[in-house]
């Protein structure tokens, strides 16, 4: 069966819809969406938490009603049909927001609607969501969530640190280091965002380089079967005087036959 990472096929293992959300293709750092709202609100870890797990949730609900509906609405008006669904739980959170926590919702201004267009949410929905299950589809909406929320973090904390001294609003640097203001500036976000997105490259690299030296150190089965396979008639030296009066099929037999002892045997 072929796995397409992207299409969610039944066999994904949930480790790697969190793994695609969180590093391979993380939407902020590695698919580049979502940019304006994160280097908005990332001048404060606190916003950046808001705007994170805003986000989160209405992946989740979004995806999920999406899947749920994904054989009922037709294919001419599925786009509005997932505006209105993300809107829909848009709303919702800004009502919980501006009920419960007051400066937040003022904090993130514009930004909390306009997740209605987030090409976050509004991807998912089409390249996922409509293609696979509920259950596949909220696990990609808490991955693609997670992933995003991470993101926003490492980004709101570095500038917050370094543009402020503060930590959740908490004094860390001590009052003689003079804050850098060009941190809390769109010319910081930027150049923290390109950090960020070159260690996101450099670790999927890293773990990708660990893996195949993992696989070169534990060959499989099918590696372990040919180096053990003693097949030399007809492919080492078809014209030795012990191989040139042999059937073809009989030396097939009889070499997978070996092989298949050697292996029995090292098991044991």
């Amino acid at each position: 069966m072929s796995t397409n990472r992207q299409n969610g096929p039944k066999g994904e293992r949930p480790k790697d819809i969190l793994m695609r959300g969180l590093l391979h293709e993380n939407p902020a750092m590695r698919m580049m969406l979502g940019l304006c709202p994160m280097l908005a609100v990332s001048t404060s870890v606190t916003n950046g938490l808001g705007m994170g797990l805003a986000t989160t949730f209405v992946l989740i609900c979004s995806e999920v009603v999406v899947s749920l509906l994904r054989k009922v609405i037709p294919s001419s008006v599925r786009i509005p049909a997932f505006i209105t669904i993300v809107a829909s739980f848009v709303t919702l959170v800004m009502m919980l927001t501006k009920a419960y926590v007051p400066a937040l919702d003022k904090a993130l201004g514009i930004y909390l609607p306009l997740i209605v267009v987030n090409c976050i949410v509004l991807g998912r929905a089409e390249q996922y969501a409509s293609k696979n299950g509920p259950g596949h589809a909220a696990l990609d909406g808490l991955a693609m969530g997670l992933g995003f929320t991470v993101a926003l973090i490492l980004m709101s904390a570095v500038r917050e640190l370094l543009g402020a001294g503060t930590l959740l609003g908490f004094q860390i640097l001590p009052p003689f280091v003079e804050p850098m203001l060009i941190m809390v500036m769109p010319a910081g976000g930027f150049a923290v965002l390109g950090l960020l997105i070159a260690t996101s490259v450099w670790t999927e690299r890293r773990l990708k380089r660990n893996r195949e030296s993992l696989i070169s150190d534990h060959p499989t089965h099918s590696q372990t079967l040919c180096a053990a396979c003693p097949l030399d008639c007809g492919i080492g030296d078809p014209d030795h005087e012990d191989c040139v009066n042999e059937d073809l099929t009989e030396r097939l037999e009889a070499a997978f036959d070996r092989a298949n002892a050697t292996l029995k045997e090292r098991d044991r």
